[in-house]
């Protein structure tokens, strides 16, 4: 089974039902959940994603929210291996630094989904919006 680590930006579209984006993002954790891929998240991406929920959606909402997402996806590993890399990387950005070598180190992950596929230019891992993604396994 293919091993995605899936953005921070695709979760908060389903979350947020971010038109137009929400529609491929659920199609992505749809896969997940039905265990035809084997979706992936950082603990940085939990904890952002908490924040950013936070601001509109009361702690036992965002809970609620976030432990239904466990039941689907896994976390991948950022250990000090993983922290190291990401400040001796190129990345402009740390949090998109920590999400691509946590998916590079463990060398399990396939492939990295995001929006921001810009984001991640220096990446070793192919990166693919959720929208090609889709077309290309579908």
């Amino acid at each position: 089974m293919e091993k995605i680590l899936i953005d921070t930006d695709v979760i908060l579209d389903f979350l947020f039902d971010r038109k137009p984006f929400s529609n491929e993002a659920s199609q992505i954790l749809g896969l997940c959940e039905r265990k035809k891929i084997h979706g992936l998240v950082t603990p940085v991406m939990i904890s952002n994603v908490y924040y950013i929920l936070r601001k509109t959606a009361s702690h036992e909402k965002i809970i609620q929210h976030l432990k239904m997402l466990m039941n689907f996806l896994d976390i991948a590993v950022i250990d000090k291996k993983v922290i190291l890399e990401a400040l001796n990387s190129g990345f402009q950005d740390f949090e998109d630094a920590l999400q691509n070598f946590s998916a590079v180190v463990g060398k399990e992950i396939g492939i990295i989904i995001t929006r921001n596929v810009r984001d991640y230019k220096t990446t070793s891992l192919p990166v693919m919006t959720p929208e090609l993604y889709l077309k290309a396994i579908l």
